[in-house]
């Protein structure tokens, strides 16, 4: 995917994240908030939205749990190793 196609995508993810807290105010996004980086700042490489958007997708998905566990709970794993091989990425960059 190219930059431009990546940050599209986090804004997605960012307004999916907005739409669950505001029916859950409860909810926490950590580890992604703890990134300090959002759509917005187009400045960020490749490698930090593509991160950003794996985090958030796992933490998506960890929130939708209680409508579909099962899916749900892969769809996290899968973005928690995709996040995780961003970030190797990031590291050797």
């Amino acid at each position: 995917m190219h930059k431009d196609e990546l940050i599209q995508l986090h804004q997605m993810l960012y307004g999916v994240k907005i739409y669950l807290e505001s029916i859950n105010p409860n909810l926490k996004f950590s580890q992604y908030s703890a990134l300090k980086i959002s759509p917005s700042q187009q400045h960020k490489s490749k490698l930090e939205h593509k991160y950003a958007i794996f985090v958030l997708g796992n933490e998506i998905a960890n929130a939708m749990k209680d409508v579909d566990y099962t899916s749900s709970s892969r769809i996290s794993a899968r973005m928690k190793e995709l996040a995780d091989k961003a970030f190797k990425e990031m590291e050797s960059s």
